[in-house]
């Protein structure tokens, strides 16, 4: 019975894995079609070539990779400022100030675009300035930090706070003992954040859709606009080279997790 039910689990999970990935194959398959259509026509690279030969393509390839760093970046250290704030608050103000920084996750995006756009049209008539890099950059922080914090809290909260007292009564002051103590039993939940939020600003459309004014485009804008006209086989190639990148980072990061539990449970 085991044995059965166990085949059928592991029927289950493949045919789920197909499920999820199967569009990516046929994706990775015909960024390789030497044809415009999804007739197959013979194999070929050029499509990776002519990719790269695309200005406007890499042109937004560097502004959607340069607003996704800051904003990751950014929204890192404000969400890992704020979950340790709020941590310091007791009772309902920290209940309260938890349940505001999850709005914007639960907010939808058409809402939270549409917002800012208003918001940043008001601020360009005040100070005149015209939407682009700034206006989508203070956008994805905005939507980003909640998700740092989300990452961030849980750690804080697991933390043994005695090694904190006793960094201090070693002679560490305040900042001293954070930054050798207190932040390294966080850092995995501030990697954490900082991958998603990368991921997300990398990621969204809807937020700076609306907020990135008539110049400014991104990877997914220009993927969108060529969508509007015809689909390119260099679209296919630039979501294989983006597939590849991201499956390259989670085995890299597997391993070298797998590699510090080991580690760890020799030490024992």
């Amino acid at each position: 019975m085991r044995k059965k039910m166990n085949l059928g689990s592991k029927l289950y999970i493949l045919l789920i894995m197909m499920f999820l990935y199967a569009p990516i194959a046929v994706l990775i398959a015909y960024s390789f079609n030497d044809g415009k259509t999804m007739v197959w026509k013979g194999f070929t690279f050029d499509w990776y070539v002519e990719l790269f030969k695309d200005s406007s393509i890499m042109t937004s390839l560097y502004n959607t990779l340069a607003v996704a760093l800051l904003a990751a970046i950014a929204s890192t250290l404000l969400g890992t400022l704020a979950a340790i704030g709020m941590y310091n608050f007791k009772g309902a103000p920290r209940k309260i100030f938890q349940t505001v920084s999850n709005i914007p996750i639960i907010n939808p995006e058409i809402v939270t675009g549409v917002s800012l756009m208003l918001f940043f049209t008001f601020l360009g008539r005040m100070f005149d300035f015209e939407m682009g890099f700034v206006t989508v950059l203070l956008a994805h922080i905005g939507f980003c930090t909640p998700y740092v914090i989300l990452s961030v809290a849980p750690k804080i909260r697991q933390m043994d706070h005695n090694i904190y007292e006793a960094a201090l009564d070693l002679g560490c002051n305040q900042i001293q003992a954070f930054f050798k103590v207190v932040f390294f039993e966080l850092l995995p939940g501030i990697l954490s954040g900082f991958l998603i939020s990368f991921t997300y600003s990398l990621d969204d459309f809807v937020i700076t859709y609306f907020t990135r004014g008539s110049k400014f485009q991104t990877l997914p804008i220009e993927i969108y606009t060529m969508i509007r006209k015809r689909i390119s086989p260099k679209i296919n190639a630039l979501s294989t080279i983006l597939f590849l990148v991201v499956f390259a980072v989670l085995i890299i990061t597997n391993i070298r997790d797998y590699k510090a539990e080991k580690k760890l449970q020799n030490s024992k």
